[in-house]
């Protein structure tokens, strides 16, 4: 938790809204039932970001350095003019280790189909 904040922290406040909309909005069907099954999705996705955010960040900055890249733009950059070339299959591993990163917050289930 950080300072100055208290508990409830983001991440309880975050599960509890969505823990509220599935017990007693969703069931209400209708438009405000879809309404509340995509806000518990989006916050659904806010708390798998938050739980995994630092060692996602972290885990990126190491790929992009072992490419010798500052961040993604840089990365781009190396690629477009084609001064990766002779790394294709390192690059290529750290795009589908970064997106796969990306989907086990937006939507696990890609992952697995």
């Amino acid at each position: 938790m950080a300072a100055p904040h208290d508990v409830p922290t983001l991440a309880q406040l975050i599960e509890a809204v969505r823990e509220w909309l599935e017990r007693d909005v969703m069931t209400t069907g209708g438009a405000l039932g879809f309404n509340a099954r995509v806000a518990v999705n989006m916050l659904s996705t806010a708390e798998r970001e938050l739980a995994v955010s630092d060692e996602h960040a972290a885990a990126h900055a190491e790929r992009l350095a072992q490419l010798g890249v500052a961040d993604d733009v840089e990365l781009a950059s190396k690629i477009r003019s084609g001064a990766l070339d002779d790394r294709t299959d390192e690059v290529r591993t750290l795009v589908r280790a970064s997106v796969a990163d990306k989907l086990a917050v937006a939507n696990p289930k890609y992952l697995t189909s």
